[in-house]
């Protein structure tokens, strides 16, 4: 079988780094969503189990069958829409399941429909490098900030990591975060949590339906999961080389419109169970996507497939794995996320300011992104390319390119 041909040990760590920073940096507001709409230990169970089992074979299936890295998360900002929305509505999570579906419905129209991609394409390489670029770059900044509380720990992991990338570039991941476990090990700093092994099961929860609902959850739902979540995954997506450029005569890569429909009809089925929003993912993407997974493009999807198998072990074994996750220090996460960001931060920025037409504008668009800035509840990722659009609009409409002599 070409995949294990084509798997490598920093593939495998790329797609095991990816699972332990979407999980343990955004889990506990998942929790929190699913208890203000009243759930119950086995709802939020249940929820792992939904969320593990949906992004795993959204994940998995299409990087085996594209040969892509096909990279598909749980809404973080969708979470904290319901989290609140509940809170402030008091909706049950019947409600919330209804909100669900229909947030699902929404969300595979616009796949389907083929609208939100063509918006994308217009959007020029510049600035959505620079959107990349801005969402990635908090994690750089979170993982370097760390060392205020665990200095001995982030020196380590930064040393390790520079000396890996001097004689052994293609496991200076994989080292760094062997070392890190291995000396916060020796040091007893995991966080003791209670584990209990055994097979998740899914609660069904039958939905109701309601205008309060649709208009308090689902199209906030809806509305930051696009914004905030796809828009910055496809800009993942073309900065790394994967966007399908067929149309321009160029290789067929990811096609956005149909995973957009898949992680839209996929959160459809599996809403019942406490899938609130599946989408394109940006920050795990492009650890999977970038030259750390593996030094030839081709062979990256390893690392998506990798993640995605370990998305499903996770919806298994929910509650089990989760605890497991968790018990990593916040400060090891953080690091490893931005020193295995660093290429990409890195090849994004340089994307985006190359082209001197666009440079302001696409430095205004990693700014606004970076700021974390949100506006009417959505978040900075879509004001940055408000902003860099903008910019473009009043710099460039009208003029006559000037030539040279």
């Amino acid at each position: 079988m070409h995949f294990f041909k084509d798997l490598s040990l920093s593939a495998f760590t790329a797609g095991f780094v990816a699972v332990l920073v979407g999980f343990t940096s955004s889990v506990a507001i998942v929790f929190q969503a699913a208890l203000a709409l009243g759930a119950t230990p086995d709802m939020v169970a249940s929820w792992m189990w939904a969320l593990g089992i949906g992004m795993g074979l959204c994940t998995l299936l299409p990087s085996l069958w594209l040969r892509k890295p096909v990279m598909v998360a749980w809404s973080t900002p969708g979470a904290a829409v319901l989290a609140t929305a509940a809170t402030a509505g008091g909706f049950t999570m019947a409600d919330g399941v209804g909100a669900f579906i229909l947030c699902a419905v929404l969300i595979t129209v616009a796949g389907a429909t083929g609208w939100f991609e063509r918006v994308m394409n217009k959007i020029p390489l510049s600035l959505a490098s620079a959107l990349l670029a801005g969402v990635l770059a908090r994690f750089g900044l979170q993982g370097f900030a760390a060392a205020q509380t665990a200095l001995p720990l982030v020196g380590l992991m930064l040393v390790t990591y520079l000396a890996g990338k001097r004689w052994a570039p293609r496991y200076a991941v994989p080292l760094t975060l062997l070392i890190a476990i291995v000396f916060v090990a020796a040091r007893a700093e995991f966080i003791s949590t209670d584990i209990h092994f055994g097979f998740t099961m899914p609660v069904f929860v039958a939905p109701a339906f309601s205008l309060a609902a649709f208009i308090s959850m689902s199209l906030p739902l809806f509305v930051v999961t696009m914004a905030s979540q796809n828009l910055p995954g496809v800009a993942a997506i073309q900065a790394a080389g994967f966007a399908d450029r067929r149309a321009q005569g160029g290789d067929a890569g990811i096609p956005v419109s149909k995973v957009i429909t898949l992680t839209g009809a996929m959160t459809l089925v599996l809403a019942p169970f406490g899938a609130f929003a599946l989408n394109l993912s940006a920050i795990t993407a492009a650890i999977c996507m970038g030259p750390e997974a593996h030094a030839r493009p081709e062979r990256r999807y390893t690392a998506a497939a990798s993640c995605g198998a370990i998305y499903l072990v996770i919806g298994l074994f929910g509650a089990a794995i989760t605890g497991v996750l968790t018990a990593f220090p916040k400060e090891l996460v953080a690091a490893i996320a931005g020193l295995a960001l660093l290429g990409t931060i890195g090849g994004a920025l340089h994307t985006a300011v190359q082209d001197e037409r666009n440079r302001e504008a696409a430095l205004i668009t990693f700014l606004v992104t970076l700021s974390g800035v949100v506006i009417a509840g959505v978040g900075s990722a879509f004001w940055g390319v408000v902003a860099g659009v903008l910019a473009l609009l009043v710099q460039h409409t009208g003029r006559v390119p000037s030539s040279k002599a």
